[in-house]
């Protein structure tokens, strides 16, 4: 998904949406995690950008006590109904750079599709304050491509994002780019301008079908496609329909979930 600035808040307004379409992670990702920093009932955990907190809940299962630190109001509150039954979880609401968290003291800091809302170097020079000697920091993530083996398909909907979203957002058209390893190894490699050491990264795939309901409802989720002024989103998000009908009712969008970690010395 594309980062506009100044669209932090707009997952905040459609939390059941989210909670229905937003993928979870493959469980080999969080295997990789806990191989990497075991975790477990004496932990301390902190999370930034929890949403509706699909990678929460493997890691609360660990029996640790998570801090999630959350920027919206309604998915706070649904976080604290979600998890109520977890006495250890509990939820700050607002963004991870204003957070008061104690230096020194959790065993592990992740984030799932989040930490590029925080500005790099506030993000890791405090994920490396609060963090213990040993500490780790796992970020991950994931990066949809749409119709990777569907051409005719993918060029009616880019023409879709050139005649309404780009011009909404004033941007250029550019090719779409599948996220690459090098990609994941250059992400893990910040870490080590901020002083963190054993930087590993991993990659993980899988494949999602919608049909052209589903499809919308999960655009529906993305920050950017709902900053669109509502009569022309309705209007774009319709000929996007109308092309997966014509094009057999399926639409194919093939995940890449990147995982980097990094470790306070």
């Amino acid at each position: 998904m594309v980062h506009i600035k100044g669209l932090e808040g707009t997952f905040d307004t459609v939390v059941s949406k989210y909670e229905k379409m937003r993928p979870g992670y493959a469980p080999e990702l969080y295997q990789t995690i806990f191989d990497y920093a075991p975790i477990g009932e004496d932990s301390r955990v902190v999370e930034v950008g929890s949403g509706s907190g699909q990678a929460t809940l493997p890691v609360l299962q660990k029996g640790c006590e998570l801090v999630s630190v959350e920027y919206g109001e309604n998915f706070s509150k649904a976080l604290r109904e979600k998890f109520k039954d977890y006495p250890k979880f509990s939820v700050i609401t607002g963004k991870f750079e204003d957070a008061e968290l104690p230096k020194d003291s959790f065993d592990l800091v992740f984030s799932a599709t989040a930490f590029h809302w925080v500005p790099e170097e506030i993000g890791y020079r405090k994920v490396f304050e609060i963090l213990k000697s040993g500490g780790v920091f796992a970020r991950f993530a994931n990066r949809p491509y749409t119709c990777k083996n569907e051409p005719e398909l993918a060029a009616k909907i880019d023409s879709y994002y050139a005649e309404y979203y780009n011009k909404f957002h004033k941007k250029e058209s550019k090719p779409k780019i599948e996220f690459t390893e090098d990609k994941a190894i250059e992400l893990a490699n910040i870490a080590g301008k901020y002083g963190f050491t054993d930087i590993k990264h991993a990659m993980f795939y899988r494949e999602r079908v919608f049909a052209a309901e589903e499809y919308l409802e999960l655009l529906g989720t993305y920050s950017d496609h709902i900053a669109i002024e509502e009569s022309i989103r309705n209007e774009f998000f319709a000929k996007i329909e109308n092309a997966i009908n014509e094009s057999g009712g399926t639409i194919t969008i093939t995940d890449t979930m990147d995982l980097e970690l990094a470790r306070k010395a």
